[in-house]
């Protein structure tokens, strides 16, 4: 059964995950561009391999077991741990957050138009901001998921410290649907097409439904049918990642932030 924990409104109000990774701490400049930056419509990336469309499912990989989050079902794979970060009173699913070493990848899905994608839009939208931003750098680049906003942004620790926190914006444009993916930690800085993040991105299925939508409002998302709070949980259980560490909590969105529920497999 899955369990989850609620962060209370006294805890620290962290900007992500601890992922024991800064931008300085690398040593390496996140936001330097990389030499071909320019980025058309061609430079789409190929979703042959997914993250799939609940039309393509049979191409996902049949062998791993997916959290059934409505709009999303996400793989559980080793090492990872999944955060659920949903309204305390409500339950409502904001987004979904994966957790591995020293990095961690944020997944969320918006409605998109029929004929057109969004992800060049939002990211000339995204650059725009960001740059207005104190503290942030950004730069436009190509990644294994096609164009990306790469570079640092200002946040806190969960002790409160000031941090600059490398950052990999991906857009994936679906059919009628727009995925947004946020890297963080070492997944920005040395992104690895082969690790288990990556192909958490890749294995995930997203479900649109026939509902009609206006074009970048969220596909809903529901937390699973086994889920339990935290009050249902006895007093000595903590949830942990596989290293043993309590969980940490995830906001991967330098824009909009909410309360948080955290599952972790």
């Amino acid at each position: 059964m899955a369990r989850f924990r609620r962060r209370s409104s006294g805890e620290s109000d962290a900007v992500s995950p601890d992922t024991g990774v800064e931008a300085d701490a690398l040593d390496q400049d996140a936001a330097a561009e990389p030499e071909d930056a320019r980025t058309t419509s061609e430079s789409a990336f190929d979703r042959t391999h997914g993250p799939f469309d609940e039309s393509e499912a049979e191409l996902a990989d049949q062998d791993l077991v997916r959290v059934d989050l409505g709009s999303l079902q996400i793989p559980g794979l080793p090492g990872v741990g999944v955060q659920v970060e949903a309204d305390p009173s409500t339950k409502e699913v904001r987004a979904v957050t994966g957790v591995g070493d020293q990095a961690a990848v944020q997944v969320q899905a918006f409605a998109a138009p029929r004929s057109e994608g969004l992800w060049d839009e939002i990211r000339a939208e995204m650059l725009a901001e960001l740059a207005n931003t104190d503290g942030a750098e950004v730069a436009e680049g190509i990644g294994s998921f096609g164009p990306e906003v790469k570079g640092v942004l200002p946040g806190r620790t969960a002790e409160g410290k000031p941090i600059r926190q490398p950052v990999r914006f991906v857009g994936i444009d679906g059919p009628r649907w727009f995925l947004r993916v946020v890297f963080l930690g070492r997944a920005a800085v040395e992104p690895d097409p082969e690790d288990a993040l990556h192909q958490l991105v890749r294995e995930t299925i997203v479900i649109r439904g026939e509902s009609a939508m206006a074009p970048r409002d969220p596909l809903p998302l529901s937390l699973p049918e086994d889920a339990v709070s935290d009050e249902e949980l006895e007093e000595d259980e903590v949830l942990e990642e596989d290293d043993g560490s309590e969980a940490p909590y995830a906001d991967l969105d330098p824009f909009e932030r909410g309360p948080e529920i955290t599952e972790t497999r």
